[in-house]
C-alpha cells in the first residue's frame, strides 16, 4: 500500500487537491508473499499520509493469509471482490492505484508497464456472473494510456503462483495424486 499510496500522490494530487476522497483498501495489494509486496503496518503509514483515511483498511492487513493468501483462488477470489466492490458503487468514474501483478491475474488480464493507466467499463453480464472489464478503445490499441505497456490481453500463467495448493491437495487426499480417489476417509474424534 505504501507503493500505491505514494503513486496516489504524486500521480493523482490534482484531483486529491479538489477534495476527491482517497479510500485505502487492502483487497488491491500485490499477489505475492515476497517482502517486497507485503504491506507495512498502518500504524508507520499513518505519519506519512496524513491525509489518507486509512480506518477502513481491512484490521488483517498486513498479513497475507485468508482472502490476501498468495494462491490463485485467493486472488481471483479477491479479484471478483474488488470489481464488486467498483460495480456497486455510486460514482461513474473512479481512479484505482494497484499492483500490475494483481491487475493482471484478477482484474484486467492486461500487462501494465510501471505507472501506466488503462481504462474501462465494465462488461454486462448476467447476474451471478464473474464481473468482466471491457477496455476502452484508446488505451487497449495505444498499449496503456502512456503506450508503454504490451498490447493485448495476458494469460494467468502457472509461474504466476505456487505450487502449495497442489501440494495442500494432495495432503487432504492422504498423499494420493493424479486423480486417484483417496479411499480413507478421515476419523471424526
Amino acid at each position: 500500500m505504501l507503493r500505491t499510496l505514494e503513486t496516489t500522490t504524486l500521480g493523482l494530487d490534482w484531483l486529491i487537491k479538489r477534495g476527491v476522497p482517497v479510500e485505502a483498501a487492502a483487497l488491491w495489494q500485490e499477489n505475492s508473499d515476497k517482502p517486497c509486496d507485503t504491506g507495512s503496518p498502518l500504524s508507520d503509514m499513518k505519519p506519512q499520509f496524513p491525509n489518507f483515511d486509512l480506518s477502513k483498511v481491512d484490521p488483517l492487513w498486513p498479513s497475507k493469509t485468508g482472502p490476501y493468501a498468495f494462491t490463485r483462488t485467493a486472488t481471483i477470489t479477491r479479484g471478483q471482490s474488488c470489481l464488486h466492490d467498483l460495480h456497486s458503487r455510486k460514482e461513474k468514474v473512479i481512479a484505482v492505484v494497484s499492483h500490475s501483478g494483481f491487475l493482471r491475474c484478477a482484474i484486467s488480464l492486461c500487462k501494465y508497464a510501471n505507472a501506466d493507466y488503462r481504462i474501462f467499463d465494465f462488461r454486462d453480464t448476467e447476474q451471478g456472473k464473474d464481473l468482466e472489464l471491457v477496455e476502452w478503445k484508446e488505451t487497449e490499441e495505444n498499449g496503456g494510456g502512456m503506450g508503454e505497456s504490451e498490447k493485448g490481453r495476458a494469460d494467468i500463467e502457472d509461474t504466476d503462483f505456487p505450487e502449495e495448493q497442489a501440494e495442500e491437495v494432495k495432503q487432504q487426499l492422504g498423499g494420493k495424486t493424479n486423480s486417484e480417489a483417496a479411499r480413507e476417509v478421515p476419523e471424526k474424534k
